[in-house]
């Protein structure tokens, strides 16, 4: 989740060239030895050649069996019928859920990474179970939540379905049914119908608008209508930003008043900065 708090004002321009972040390594960054330029609108904030040194010890990418942490296996809740099983270690706690924007969540179990990783797979072959959620999807699904009762009763009863399975690892331990909820750690209620889109970034793109909330990665902004100041309301569109778009730039700050990023909405792509009426319909 954005750690920015609602009612920050942000103002600021990307400036350079996007570069990768190059290798996590010992807790610190490695400087990419490439210098590789990337694509301003991608997520990704490493070049292939880093991203493919990381995967060489990753457990995501299933090149770390060895890690003898304990792990804990996670149901992740994003809106009706968009359900998600995944795993973490242990000593994390619920952050692996903040960042992937899970609205509600429970754990069904904590043990060894093999084990952990037995009971993913057992609950995608038995019960179909994702192990993903696509971001277009998580986005649609937060504008049209139920309340936080029916959806910790749609994670307790899969979370039922998946304990009853034979074939549950021995070495797992089983964790009771209790469903946290992050509707309000992320601001969900301050997200309006019918939000807007950003593109990506560019050389001496600006971006100004107050936040609004936070889910995972992605930030919502009130942007800075035509004629008014960073800090104004100005009647200006609420857009979503996926902040991992920016990574890898040098942000200073903005030199105008107004968000120079294209910002889709209605399905079209517009400049913030343009006039224009009209509602603004849902993205999916």
């Amino acid at each position: 989740m954005s750690m920015l708090p609602a009612g920050k004002v942000l103002a600021f321009a990307a400036q350079g060239e996007r570069r990768c972040l190059g290798v996590w390594r010992a807790g610190g960054r490695l400087v990419c030895p490439y210098a590789a330029v990337l694509d301003g609108a991608a997520a990704k904030d490493q070049c292939a050649r880093c991203a493919q040194l990381d995967r060489s010890r990753s457990v995501a990418a299933d090149t770390m069996a060895d890690d003898p942490r304990p792990y804990a296996v996670y149901l992740a809740y994003f809106g009706p019928g968009l359900l998600k099983v995944g795993i973490t270690a242990a000593e994390r706690g619920p952050a692996r859920l903040v960042e992937q924007g899970a609205v509600a969540y429970a754990w069904l179990g904590r043990g060894p990474l093999m084990a952990a990783r037995r009971a993913e797979a057992l609950l995608g072959s038995a019960l179909g179970v994702p192990d993903r959620c696509g971001k277009a999807a998580k986005r649609a699904a937060r504008g049209a939540l139920p309340p936080a009762a029916e959806r910790a009763a749609e994670v307790g009863r899969l979370h039922a379905a998946a304990r009853a399975l034979d074939g549950w690892p021995e070495t797992l331990e089983p964790v009771g049914f209790r469903c946290g909820d992050h509707a309000e750690l992320f601001g969900l209620d301050r997200i309006p119908a019918g939000v807007a889109e950003l593109g990506g970034m560019t050389a001496g793109a600006e971006i100004v608008g107050t936040v609004l909330a936070g889910a995972g990665s992605d930030v919502y902004l009130r942007l800075a209508g035509e004629g008014a100041g960073a800090g104004d309301d100005g009647g200006g569109p609420v857009a979503v930003l996926d902040a991992r778009v920016l990574s890898g730039w040098v942000l200073g700050a903005a030199a105008g008043r107004v968000t120079t990023v294209a910002v889709r909405e209605a399905g079209a792509v517009r400049d913030a900065g343009e006039g224009g009426g009209g509602g603004q319909a849902g993205l999916f």
